[in-house]
């Protein structure tokens, strides 16, 4: 399910040797006709095995024509081709330069390739050059003038990104994960969790795709084995994707006997002896057509994927499908003509941060075949896909991208000289202008404060700026969560299951840096009277008793929790630390507390339903010796009076 084909040397030359007959003339000391009937025969012999694709075979015939004659032409020809088909580029500029110097008219026939195998080296300067004169050849027929003219918009764009995105302390270096992960075989299609302790990943065995999985354990991958549970099968399976807290896998069984077309997106769940048997994922999101590159959201709450399906703009396009109240996915809604177009777009990738996707197009500009691109969503909209740009994106087709939780590091299946075997999975850096936000993690259980059971709830993460509900999900059914915190943000958070109490507090991240994810176990409080919580998100500037306005999230919350219990009752408090005199304390907690019940009596609730009280510094909950003292009595506090 890889992409895995670049420039086909082979029929290229067969096509443009055809075509440019007409350019042996005079200045031509080179004819083919009068090469040593021994160096032709090895020639032969070397063609024979280029074309079965036993291209290191290949080469050493071609090497022992041209030890025998050092001005074979042809030799260097079909060599540079083949190196350019192993994407030695470097070895196929040499041979095609070789061949240049011995007859630069015979071999102009090649100029085309040559320029390819140029810009394989990232040499797009010269590959314009030679790609223009490659144009300026008289007679050319109309299929050379479209694929010359392609090849020069590509160089054009790779010059022009390269002045647009000067690239300074930045080296692209990918990392072969190693031997635990990588085989003889064709690795593929990574998929991490959130903190990075495991990974699982396509490897096709004798063109069988099963599924591994690799354990990040003391600094070192473990050894790959087969995921445990019902996934694997004789059938193709491929392009999976774990959730960041590591309980799905959704992913795509092509010819499955239950299928709705010919690649459907399935889902399993972890359990205590492996992965469940797979579910497919229904006719509200399969089509009769190829779905497959599924990425689901930190949230679980969005499912990208990769379609042919009708409705689209191209011949694959990306969509995405919300959970619906059932737990199932809906049908699917495409991602626009933003990040769509007529060309192809596959590999999805939503990063931990929520906001930030990754995917690959060979519609968008680029440098030849499929590039990859990223695109950041605001609100509900995608900016302009931003092509990450040589050495990521090459000539040759790029596949799928992912990146860690710390939106640095990233994963992809790269052919390079030290591979195991075909594709294998590699790590590299991004450069910064591409990185996703640095995302941390608070996860732990929802209980019931009084018996300790665990509670099935809905945790809700919101921009405290923008008051938009970042991540909004369910608990498992013993109320475990993980939710994911982008940097750069303030949040709050809550934590809501009717009958109780909400839980409330806030993560600021805007101004600092969380370096390791958090733990937060929550006990909930049923609505009963005397029954408190803290309202962590209150906000006031120093000595104020107006409301900011990132206050708004919380106070909201309030509201609902006296809507959906209309006989609720309850009591507002406001506390202030020591600083100060005392009267100042206490007008200033009474004001404070005065300008919540304000709010809420603005959205027409039943001013016998609230009361207000401050209690100044009277009532510390923590020392007043310390600045984190002092911010934890300065509160505001729900109490239920009724309910």
């Amino acid at each position: 399910m890889e992409k895995m084909i670049s420039f086909n040397y082979k029929a290229s030359f067969l096509l443009l040797t055809s075509i440019f007959l007409f350019l042996i003339s005079s200045g031509q000391w080179y004819d083919p006709d009068k090469v040593n009937k021994k160096v032709n025969a090895i020639n032969e012999l070397g063609y024979s095995k280029a074309i079965e694709g036993k291209y290191k075979e290949a080469i050493e015939h071609l090497n022992e024509a041209i030890n025998i004659d050092p001005r074979f032409v042809d030799g260097f020809l079909s060599r540079a081709g083949i190196h350019a088909n192993l994407r030695n580029y470097s070895a196929s500029v040499v041979d095609f330069e070789k061949a240049l110097s011995l007859d630069s008219v015979y071999s102009k026939t090649f100029l085309l390739p040559y320029s390819i195998s140029l810009a394989g080296t990232g040499n797009f300067e010269k590959a314009l050059r030679i790609v223009n004169e490659f144009l300026s050849t008289p007679k050319l027929n109309e299929q050379s003038i479209r694929a010359g003219n392609h090849r020069r918009n590509t160089y054009t764009f790779a010059l022009e990104y390269a002045r647009s995105h000067p690239v300074t302390d930045y080296t692209f270096s990918p990392k072969n994960t190693g031997d635990k992960i990588n085989s003889a075989s064709l690795e593929y299609f990574p998929s991490l969790t959130i903190d990075g302790s495991k990974m699982i990943f396509t490897r096709r065995i004798n063109n069988d795709e099963d599924f591994y999985e690799s354990n990040f354990i003391n600094g070192q991958w473990t050894a790959a084995v087969p995921v445990a549970g019902k996934i694997n099968t004789n059938l193709n399976e491929g392009a999976q994707n774990i959730s960041q807290d590591g309980e799905l896998l959704i992913f795509t069984g092509c010819n499955y006997p239950e299928g709705e077309g010919s690649c459907d997106l399935y889902i399993a769940r972890k359990t205590k002896t492996g992965w469940s048997e797979p579910e497919n994922m229904g006719p509200l999101l399969n089509t009769d057509f190829w779905e497959s590159s599924p990425s689901l959201s930190p949230d679980k709450r969005e499912l990208y994927f990769s379609s042919s399906q009708a409705g689209g703009f191209g011949g694959k396009d990306i969509w995405v499908s919300r959970r619906l109240a059932n737990g199932k996915y809906g049908r699917a809604i495409n991602l626009g003509t933003e990040i769509n177009t007529s060309g192809d777009e596959a590999s999805p990738f939503i990063h931990a941060d929520n906001q930030t996707l990754y995917f690959n197009s060979n519609g968008h500009p680029g440098y030849g075949t499929s590039d990859i691109f990223v695109s950041k969503k605001k609100d509900s909209s995608w900016s302009v896909p931003l092509n990450l740009g040589y050495p990521i994106n090459t000539i040759d087709d790029e596949g799928s991208l992912i990146v860690s939780s710390n939106g640095v590091t990233s994963y992809y299946a790269s052919e390079r000289p030290d591979s195991r075997g075909g594709l294998d999975l590699y790590s590299f850096e991004l450069r910064k202008d591409i990185q996703a936000s640095k995302t941390m993690w608070v996860k732990g259980q929802v209980s019931d404060k009084k018996t300790k059971a665990g509670l099935p709830s809905t945790v809700e993460l919101t921009d405290l700026d923008s008051r938009n509900v970042i991540s909004r999900l369910q608990t498992d059914e013993v109320g475990n969560y993980l939710v994911t915190l982008p940097a750069g943000k303030d949040y709050a958070f809550n934590v809501n299951r009717k009958g109780y109490l909400f839980y409330s507090d806030n993560f600021s991240l805007k101004n600092a840096r969380l370096d390791s994810p958090l733990v937060v176990n929550i006990p909930l409080q049923s609505i009963e009277a005397g029954s408190s919580i803290i309202l962590k998100n209150i906000f006031f500037d120093t000595k104020e008793w107006k409301l900011k306005p990132e206050s708004i999230t919380e106070l909201d919350q309030v509201a609902q929790l006296l809507n959906d219990n209309p006989k609720l009752t309850i009591q507002i408090n406001g506390h202030t630390d020591n600083v100060g005199k005392d009267a100042d304390n206490l007008a200033l907690s009474i004001n404070r507390a005065k300008a919540v019940v304000g709010y809420l009596l603005n959205k027409g609730f039943d001013p016998k339903r609230l009361t207000y009280k401050g209690f100044g510094a009277s009532k510390p909950i923590a020392g007043n010796d310390s600045d984190a003292g002092k911010s934890r009595n300065r509160r505001t506090e729900l109490n239920v009076i009724s309910n």
